[in-house]
């Protein structure tokens, strides 16, 4: 993917004392990436998927798309306290065994009830990214832990971008279904990869730790992270559920590939500059936070004046360069907020907090869009986007 300069930023995780090198960090990605695919690529073909499980009409597609995310956020802190008592990788290696069995479970499901059991499942024993993460910051400090967070991120937005595709390219041969069962194959195959990692030792401490040793940190700036991170993924994702509907209602006679286009170009802004972005706003997140909120606000509210494909390109990049230093920023901030934190608890709240972020954003979007339209739902992310910006405008804080 096109993160390559993320590479560069890895260089400094050589270092023996950092607990993970540079190809074991890229290692990691590459694990998330392919457990990701499932995860990813098959829920936009739940409407395919129903019928033949007994829901003629796909009614159920809706609420089974959020069921993974709504367990997922349960599960999360514990799993993430469990990390830190029994070992990351050990807990690592569960979240990839977890998606396997669940992957196959939902292959195989021949009702509607067998198939929500899997999804359930699925969220629960998963939760990969908040497992990765925990093993992140168990073996890296300040600058190469927000570069690995950052390419973790990347993963996700690559794999985000490739999987519908794969899953609609295999359809002809094995419906999406089936493809639960060969899509297995993956988390499988991270575990296996993720078997002949270390389990994380801890780095020293680096000179951005403040307080002396032994010092509780403060809970206010977690609790600010945890604040902009549940904004941020609101914000954002608010606008995915309807976005086909409203390119579909502002350019009449558009083709699904150039809508599939569209909905992607965000994801791939933050593949082609996210470690330029990095690089540029490391040592100001906040400035770069206040500027992601802005731009997010300014993309969403593009998209509901924009009526032909040249103003929805614009629309989506403004969103995609918010996206990125969004992200970004958040990542910097993470890393600097879990120094002297178990970072197993501290990222399975995290991740608790982000899908709990994401099931809002949907509900409300469903809410809206039946009321009022599928602008509706970009409208009230700008509007969700304004009050953030001015809340990190407001506050005064460090996040270490």
């Amino acid at each position: 993917m096109s993160t390559g300069a993320l590479e560069r930023g890895t260089r400094a995780a050589e270092r023996p004392a950092g607990g993970l090198n540079r190809r074991q960090v890229h290692g990691l990605a590459a694990c998330y990436f392919v457990a990701s695919f499932a995860a990813l690529g098959l829920p936009p073909y739940l409407t395919g998927i129903l019928p033949a499980l007994g829901d003629r009409e796909g009614r159920w597609a809706g609420l089974l798309y959020v069921v993974p995310t709504v367990f997922s956020a349960l599960g999360a802190p514990l799993w993430g306290r469990l990390a830190d008592r029994f070992g990351r990788k050990r807990l690592l290696l569960r979240a990839q065994l977890g998606l396997a069995v669940s992957f196959l479970l939902a292959g195989a499901a021949d009702s509607l009830p067998a198939f929500t059991a899997a999804l359930v499942l699925q969220g629960f024993l998963g939760g990969t990214f908040a497992a990765t993460n925990g093993y992140l910051g168990a073996a890296l400090r300040g600058a190469d832990l927000s570069r690995a967070l950052t390419l973790m991120q990347g993963s996700a937005r690559a794999s985000l971008v490739a999987a519908p595709v794969l899953v609609g390219a295999l359809s002809p041969w094995l419906s999406p279904h089936r493809q639960y069962l060969l899509m297995a194959v993956l988390p499988l195959a991270a575990a296996v990869l993720l078997a002949f990692l270390p389990e994380p030792g801890q780095p020293a401490r680096t000179a951005a730790a403040d307080g002396p040793p032994g010092a509780a940190p403060e809970r206010r700036p977690l609790r600010l992270l945890y604040a902009f991170e549940f904004a941020f993924v609101f914000a954002t994702i608010v606008s995915f559920p309807y976005l086909i509907a409203l390119v579909e209602q502002h350019l009449p006679g558009v083709s699904g590939t150039v809508a599939g286009v569209l909905f992607a170009l965000p994801h791939l802004v933050y593949l082609l500059t996210a470690g330029r972005v990095h690089r540029l706003f490391h040592h100001r997140p906040r400035t770069g936070l206040f500027a992601a909120f802005a731009l997010v606000g300014l993309g969403l509210a593009g998209h509901g004046a924009a009526h032909t494909l040249p103003a929805f390109v614009l629309a989506r990049t403004v969103l995609g360069a918010g996206l990125t230093l969004g992200l970004v920023c958040l990542s910097v901030l993470a890393a600097a907020a879990a120094e002297g934190r178990p970072p197993g608890r501290m990222f399975g709240t995290l991740e608790l907090v982000s899908k709990g972020g994401a099931v809002a954003a949907g509900a409300v979007a469903a809410a809206v869009n039946g009321a009022f339209g599928p602008t509706a739902p970009v409208l009230t992310g700008t509007a969700a986007a304004a009050l953030a910006a001015l809340l990190v405008l407001l506050t005064r804080w460090s996040p270490r």
